[in-house]
């Protein structure tokens, strides 16, 4: 199928506080496709997306734009204005999984379990009852990835400032409880369950700097847990994936509590894709190389228009 790709167009870079993050992904994107003999064109997005795109000429835009305008349906939204197909979820899809408060209400309706959380609106909230979370809190932004703002706080003394630095990404802050436990992930391709990994940070909190600065970081593929427990993370990724809306493939984080129970925190639609990253580390576990699972993605999203 891929004779019937055309130009494709590897978007990266973008607006948003994940740009340098977002340009490794569409740099190793792009390379892996002309690897695969196809026409890429790499597209470093600024603010003149629309003329990029008409000046490119591209038939099928593989999107590798983290965070805000990549993952929030902006570019969504413009691709398909401009008949363009493209990779991965569409622009509901996007704006919801990008939204952590949102989407965490669907999680909710669904039955899917996440941690007890409260969400705080600049000028209009007060702390009156975190207190019903207990100690640590995680505080982040409501639509940041990367786990950009993101702090973990351990006594009351410290809250304030957490909230103040996560509110300098918007207008909208979670306190979450944290769980004790440890660190999950469930790649999502063609909409089934990848083999769990479980991640496992120098400081037991896997930050930007855990993610994407600590050598000392690792990942365990297949995650070494009970078969059980195995299981119900891939069915809640599948479940997490599907109640958004997302399409194609995706990336849901999870924490295992110490008594082996599952919370999703998130899903992100627009994964990390270097050799290093998640999605691929738990592709490459079933004998996908990265090269393949690119195509593999691309070519899904030309199914989608046939």
């Amino acid at each position: 199928m891929t004779h019937k790709c055309g130009r494709i167009g590897v978007l990266a870079g973008g607006p948003s506080n994940e740009r340098e993050i977002s340009l490794c992904s569409g740099r190793a994107v792009h390379d892996a496709l002309l690897e695969e003999g196809l026409d890429s064109v790499f597209i470093d997005v600024k603010n003149d997306i629309d003329e990029i795109i008409e000046k490119s000429r591209i038939d099928v835009a593989f999107i590798a734009l983290h965070g805000r305008f990549g993952e929030d349906g902006t570019v969504q939204r413009m691709l398909e204005d401009a008949g363009i197909p493209y990779t991965g979820s569409g622009v509901e899809a996007s704006r919801a999984a990008l939204d952590k408060a949102a989407s965490k209400d669907i999680f909710i309706k669904n039955l899917i379990p996440v941690p007890r959380h409260i969400v705080l609106i600049r000028g209009r909230s007060n702390l009156y009852d975190y207190d019903k979370l207990g100690m640590p809190i995680v505080v982040k932004p409501h639509l940041e990835g990367s786990s950009i703002g993101l702090s973990i706080v351990r006594d009351k003394d410290s809250l304030q400032g957490a909230i103040d630095k996560a509110f300098e990404y918007g207008d909208k802050v979670i306190l979450e409880e944290y769980i004790d436990g440890r660190e999950l992930t469930v790649g999502i391709l063609n909409d089934e369950a990848l083999p769990v990994i479980e991640i496992v940070p120098r400081n037991k909190v896997y930050d930007y700097d855990a993610k994407y600065k600590d050598s000392d970081t690792k990942y365990l593929v297949p995650a070494p847990i009970p078969e059980d427990i195995s299981n119900e993370a891939r069915r809640l990724g599948v479940l997490a994936h599907r109640v958004l809306g997302c399409r194609s493939f995706s990336r849901v984080d999870m924490m295992m509590a110490l008594s082996g129970d599952i919370f999703v925190l998130e899903v992100n639609t627009v994964p990390g894709m270097t050799e290093r990253s998640l999605l691929p580390k738990a592709a490459r576990a079933t004998g996908l190389r990265f090269s393949s699972l690119c195509v593999k993605i691309l070519e899904d999203a030309v199914r989608k228009v046939e």
